[in-house]
């Protein structure tokens, strides 16, 4: 700084501190710090119902909070329906993935003009006082929440199949040459209803995903869901997102996540336990296998490193797919026991097509395509076309939807008592 501008600069900075002291200025502090006082601290903007964004939608409430921002719930004027606004958080980082979300969905949703892949649709996009808002149509509850809405003992095998049928047509579309799309956080949360009374659903939340060969994160996928590729660091492609969907479709039918690992080494000996050890030229190749394994001198096999946790893990491959699926049981604890639609070889067709899933090695592992021809979606004479699921009340779930959606498959009816399957 110049020797002229210096003693200027110090008495004006002193004067403004004479003029300030005394007064409360953390008011004003927080006004100037957090985007003129329409974000908090957080840089999340203060939701006010009431509130219209461009003079067109008005804010009801907040149905949804996370890492990226939040989701409110708005009624559009122009074209008079309610909407789903996702807000992303006034910060660089965010804005940048946002960015990328938005191509991707535009691309997609231009892909799918027909509405007919199961994937969420963007409106349109817009700036809002330094945020950028997503205009989504506004869907029903997810696949945790109807989860939950059964006391976590899981839905029927019949409803389990609508819901695979349709994500494994997502993933179809997904992987066609011009899209290559991978979601990398594929769960129940980011599964949604398109009513509460149908089975139809749409796949949300696309803010981690990428094109293949556009990979940008290593740390990718909830760790419930999280493919063996990405845990022990090799490069990944679209078929994490099937190993996701196999551990989601064990989950919607037994009520419990398949591997529910607390850290990652616990995640991989959930794994391992039940479908047994990794191959060995995919623990060879990938670089964080020795934070997991521990090669042998003696033949170059791999055994598991003792964990922190104490906790006691069962033999490799000793907790059997078979057991947890209760195929000969009745399945899952033997509550489907003499329920249509779940004999031993409904539970063997279910069976075959997760291990199929939860191929450890991604190259083998089963693809959309394939996964669409198996016999667990062939339909059996004896099958019946209208299966009803009662399911716990739901109304008071802030997302429900009340637009009339497209009907599709099965009906899922709103009802006071627990579970009940009617053929």
């Amino acid at each position: 700084m110049p020797q002229t501008v210096r003693p200027v600069y110090y008495a004006k900075k002193k004067r403004r501190a004479q003029q300030t002291q005394g007064e409360d200025t953390s008011h004003k502090k927080e006004r100037k710090l957090y985007n003129d006082g329409y974000d908090d601290e957080n840089h999340d903007y203060i939701i006010k119902n009431g509130e219209k964004f461009l003079d067109r939608y008005e804010i009801d409430s907040l149905i949804g909070k996370g890492s990226f921002g939040q989701v409110v719930k708005a009624f559009d004027h122009e074209e008079r329906c309610q909407v789903a606004i996702k807000i992303i958080k006034n910060k660089k980082p965010f804005l940048n993935q946002a960015q990328i979300e938005v191509k991707l969905l535009e691309m997609m949703n231009r892909a799918d003009a027909e509405n007919k892949y199961y994937i969420v649709k963007l409106k349109r996009h817009f700036m809002w006082r330094n945020h950028l808002c997503l205009v989504f149509e506004l869907l029903s509850y997810n696949l945790f929440d109807l989860l939950r809405n059964t006391n976590f003992r899981g839905v029927s095998l019949n409803l389990t199949k609508k819901f695979a049928q349709q994500l494994c047509t997502a993933l179809l579309f997904l992987s066609t040459p011009e899209l290559n799309i991978i979601h990398c956080d594929l769960k129940p949360e980011n599964i949604l209803l398109c009513n509460p009374k149908r089975s139809a659903i749409k796949i949300v939340d696309f803010g981690s995903s990428c094109q293949l060969g556009q990979r940008i994160y290593q740390y990718i996928q909830s760790r419930f869901y999280r493919s063996p590729e990405v845990l022990l660091g090799i490069p990944y492609d679209l078929a994490i997102d099937m190993w996701s969907l196999g551990c989601i479709l064990v989950e919607m039918h037994t009520g419990e996540p398949l591997f529910s690992g607390s850290n990652e080494a616990d995640q991989i000996n959930r794994i391992v336990e039940v479908l047994g050890m990794p191959p060995k030229h995919i623990l060879d190749q990938a670089h964080k296998t020795r934070k997991f394994f521990e090669k042998l001198p003696s033949d170059g096999s791999y055994v598991l490193r003792k964990t922190q946790n104490q906790r006691k893990y069962k033999p490799p491959g000793s907790r059997k797919l078979h057991d947890i699926l209760g195929v000969e049981t009745g399945g899952p604890g033997g509550r489907r026991h003499g329920e249509p639609g779940h004999s031993v070889s409904d539970y063997l067709k279910f069976k075959d097509l997760i291990l199929r899933m939860l191929d450890y090695d991604p190259k083998t592992r089963v693809t959309p395509y394939y996964a669409l021809q198996h016999n667990f979606f062939k339909r059996t004479s004896d099958e019946s076309t209208n299966t009803a699921n009662t399911i716990s009340s739901l109304s008071t779930s802030p997302s429900v939807s009340t637009q009339d959606q497209p009907s599709h498959g099965e009906s899922i009816i709103p009802a006071s008592a627990a579970i009940v399957t009617a053929p």
